[in-house]
């Protein structure tokens, strides 16, 4: 017996003290799929044009060596950050994330055809896909307006490429028989005060009904839609607002993406998920770190996600969740920083997972908010680390900090080479 298992034995006599399974935490942990993001491994360039990200309200900070500049380069780095994360997950792809064989692609005429490279990959992997269109970064974004853009040609255009996007996902969730979600976010809005704010979203409600108006299989493909309280180019406005999106959600039985970094900086997504509950079927997270704005740093496991976690397990709502991870960090190592963000995703729902929610519940029901408080409290302090060693060795991916030199070696190796 390993020393990891031998620590882990003892964990689970601490843990079945207060009436915590630690087996079936475990196993309801291996259920929970992440959808890892791409966009961390090359800085959200995307493959659509040598010139990669041109601006349009998002902005990668850093230029720390060996991102990812080919499909086959993303895709072998992501692999190798999945051997370092335990469980089996999804990966997140943007539209700007084909394969056009050097040729001019538009994005109202991009297809599954584009993307076939990574669907094989996906079912040799064994992963889902999610999709994103892309609605930034392009001259028909330029004047920070796509959806609800006053003129109709550039509404078709962005109403064109919305379109397609569901029928790549479409496509993806047939091959891998798992549903792809298809997010949908727009940065439209103004960077000073506006005269007319309900033009803008009456021309975004009536392009979204276009873009749904084909119904979709379930099984296939879902779609969300994802709202924020500002961005870079619209500070005073945006058009696709949180009472917005809120809105056309539960009017057209829509996935609510609740970003982390997309509220006030004070103001946490955990207790929107209770309230949002009785209201929608499903969600998507867009799981992030701002700091001060919506800056994506790297997740780690602090009290914020902590909260997140918590408010899934202890509402009984992982199973009408989807959680994707959405940061871009380019001041370190990118598949680092894959591993930290997804690892301290699942850690935080381990902990969530090893509560014991039945009997927390009783004591406040009844009244007794001092044992409520006081568990709460030596949960803290309780053996989780031994729980997740425990985790990470059953699924062979390194304990500890062992991942970390794993990482160096690959930058050594690989990364270096990249120029």
């Amino acid at each position: 017996m390993s020393s990891t298992q031998q620590i882990f034995e003892l964990a689970k006599e601490r843990y079945a003290e207060i009436g915590v399974s630690v087996e079936k935490s475990l196993s309801k942990l291996a259920e929970i799929k992440i959808s890892l993001h791409c966009w961390q491994g090359d800085d959200v360039g995307g493959f659509e044009s040598a010139a990669g990200l041109t601006g349009g309200g998002i902005l990668a900070t850093g230029n720390y060596p060996g991102k990812a500049r080919t499909p086959d380069e993303l895709r072998q780095d992501a692999e190798f950050a999945f051997k370092l994360i335990p469980g089996k997950h999804r990966f997140n792809l943007h539209a700007i994330y084909l394969e056009n064989n050097g040729k001019k692609v538009e994005r109202d005429e991009i297809a599954p055809e584009h993307f076939r490279g990574w669907i094989d990959w996906a079912k040799t992997n064994g992963l889902g896909l999610d999709f994103n269109p892309t609605y930034f970064s392009h001259p028909f974004a330029a004047e920070g307006f796509t959806l609800s853009h006053p003129n109709k040609k550039i509404r078709q255009f962005w109403i064109r490429h919305g379109i397609a996007c569901r029928k790549i996902a479409e496509e993806m969730g047939k091959k891998l028989l798992t549903p792809s979600v298809v997010n949908f976010w727009m940065p439209d809005g103004f960077k000073d005060i506006p005269v007319d704010r309900l033009s803008p979203r009456r021309r975004m409600k009536e392009s979204l009904d276009e873009i749904f108006a084909e119904k979709i299989n379930p099984r296939y493909e879902l779609d969300a839609v994802e709202s924020k309280l500002f961005g870079i180019g619209s500070e005073t406005y945006v058009v696709g607002s949180h009472e917005f999106f809120m809105g056309y959600a539960a009017q057209n039985n829509k996935l609510l993406c609740l970003d982390a970094g997309h509220f006030h900086p004070t103001e946490g997504i955990a207790d929107k998920l209770s309230a949002c509950s009785l209201f929608f079927k499903e969600f998507l997270l867009h799981v992030s770190r701002p700091v001060r704005w919506d800056s994506d740093h790297v997740v780690i496991w602090n009290d914020d996600l902590r909260s997140i976690a918590e408010e899934l397990v202890r509402n009984n709502l992982l199973g009408r969740t989807h959680i994707g991870l959405d940061f871009f960090d380019a001041t370190l190592n990118r598949i680092a920083a894959w591993t930290i963000g997804t690892r301290a995703m699942l850690k935080s729902l381990l902990a969530a997972l090893l509560e014991p929610i039945d009997q927390l519940r009783k004591w406040e029901s009844e009244g007794d908010y001092a044992r409520r408080l006081a568990v709460l409290e030596e949960l803290k302090t309780m053996p989780f680390g031994a729980v997740w060693d425990q985790y990470c060795e059953q699924n062979n991916v390194p304990v500890g900090t062992a991942w970390i030199d794993i990482v160096k070696d690959y930058e050594h190796n690989v990364l270096s080479k990249r120029g």
